[in-house]
């Protein structure tokens, strides 16, 4: 049985573990200001809020619910857009309207969504950038996003500074109901289900669903899941002498918030755009993008040049393993059917270590990568000591150039030392022509990545427009 909050309404039922929760609103709940439009995450119509206690306060999140099972609704608080109804319009919906930013209206529940959410979470002023932020995840193809982003002002003018939960139902900006929900959810049960060394080989385990809700949605609604989410020791980023430890259901999103991994990895909270949108990034997951296995997974390149490894559980037992020896080819990792990635462990980089990623695709931001790639490089009085570079979609698996990294360490960084390495990087990878692009486009892709990893890192000893001319 799942037992969470529906809007207002204490829910109970027994329907299929695997039952995506978008489905479930509209044809069990009838509840249809959700829509359904392209089911893979990437539109924004079906976006809700789940919510649920963290640290003893709420936390609400905008999730697209065609990659959420229903399982993982238990012991939280599920808001339609039908739950943040008042008897005049809300704020958020008043502001919309004055801007005139909805034309056909299929999309402006779940803008709507969003937008709300991004209030309730805000710490400090509302800005253009976090609008942008709360609208990432939505299309919309008649009005366009001018208009939405025009919503600005009479928000913050509407907030007047104050921030979070308690502000906004002050303010009469959420349903008055919101105020009982940490009570009410603390009298739900936990949930019942297996010890994580018991689940088997026949069961599918599943962590954020971002990648199969997409390929596998029938086949997931039809079989037993094990929703990996509702594992609190599976979460979580802490750090020891040597290493970060990132909890294989760590998402997106926290992964990218972490002081931690910001502080390792200072561009990250600009690579996460390029990624994934907010909705997107508040599901998918670290551990899942490992196991995912594609060739092209963002996380996983950015993982692999930091030298991560794998923490892999099988019944009571453990074994550690390197990311780099983890891939055996296509779609195929050195994982047994009944192992479950628990952790990913990062080892601390030495100081003055430099970390870039970079990727290449049709749409600048939220799309598959054509190639993608990272580099983690230190460097001592202009000589390189240590270099690790990573590159995705020119093989059947995530890449590791070790001969590349090796082959620059005792070198200056130079003009001389770029074009050496991108000339061996060509010669190390096999890309094949595929809707991304042509074998020789992923190519002159990978040198042009390599490229930029060095410009940008060290602009005053190498610049753009010493490759301008073709080597």
């Amino acid at each position: 049985m799942t037992r969470f909050i529906l809007n207002n309404t204490e829910t109970c039922i027994d329907l299929p573990a695997g039952l995506s929760v978008l489905d479930y609103l509209r044809h069990n709940q009838r509840l249809t200001g959700t829509k359904e439009g392209c089911r893979e995450g990437d539109c924004g119509a079906c976006v809700t809020l789940i919510g649920e206690l963290w640290q003893n306060k709420m936390r609400y999140l905008p999730v697209a619910t065609c990659l959420t099972p229903l399982c993982e609704l238990h012991g939280k608080h599920l808001v339609t857009i039908e739950g943040l109804s008042m008897d005049d319009l809300s704020p958020v919906q008043q502001a919309i309207l004055d801007k005139k930013a909805s034309q056909c209206g299929f999309c402006t529940p779940g803008i709507t969504v969003s937008l709300t959410g991004l209030l309730m979470q805000l710490d400090g002023d509302l800005s253009e950038e976090q609008i942008k932020r709360a609208l990432s995840g939505h299309l919309c193809r008649c009005t366009g996003y001018s208009s939405l982003k025009l919503t600005l002002a009479p928000l913050k003018k509407r907030m007047s500074g104050r921030t979070g939960i308690d502000a906004l139902l002050e303010m009469g900006m959420l349903p008055d109901y919101f105020r009982s929900i940490p009570e009410r959810l603390k009298r739900i049960p936990l949930p019942e289900i297996k010890q994580l060394d018991q689940i088997g080989s026949d069961d599918i385990p599943l962590a954020g669903g971002t990648d199969l809700y997409a390929q596998h949605r029938d086949k997931l609604t039809q079989n037993r899941i094990v929703p990996l989410n509702l594992y609190p020791e599976l979460k979580g980023i802490r750090s020891d002498k040597n290493a970060i430890r990132v909890g294989a259901l760590t998402t997106f999103e926290s992964f990218a918030q972490d002081p931690e991994i910001r502080r390792i990895i200072p561009g990250i909270e600009n690579y996460i755009k390029k990624i994934a949108s907010w909705q997107i990034r508040n599901r998918a997951t670290i551990g899942g993008n490992i196991i995912n296995a594609s060739p092209i997974g963002d996380i996983t390149i950015l993982l692999l040049t930091m030298g991560a490894e794998l923490i892999l559980q099988q019944g009571k037992s453990q074994r550690v393993i390197q990311l780099s020896q983890f891939y055996k080819g296509y779609k195929q990792t050195d994982k047994k059917s009944d192992e479950i990635l628990t952790e990913i462990r990062i080892p601390i980089p030495e100081p003055g270590s430099l970390i870039h990623f970079e990727k290449i695709s049709k749409r600048r931001h939220l799309d598959i990568a054509s190639v993608n790639s990272a580099i983690k490089i230190r460097v001592n009085k202009n000589q390189i000591q240590d270099a690790r570079i990573g590159v995705g979609g020119v093989a059947p698996i995530p890449l590791l150039l070790g001969e590349v990294g090796q082959k620059l360490i005792g070198c200056p960084v130079s003009v001389h030392t770029v074009r050496q390495a991108a000339s061996l990087a060509i010669k190390s990878i096999s890309p094949i022509d595929d809707i991304r692009g042509s074998a020789a486009y992923k190519q002159l892709l990978t040198r042009q990545l390599i490229i930029a990893h060095f410009t940008l890192l060290f602009p005053d000893q190498v610049k753009a427009r010493d490759f301008y001319e073709a080597d």
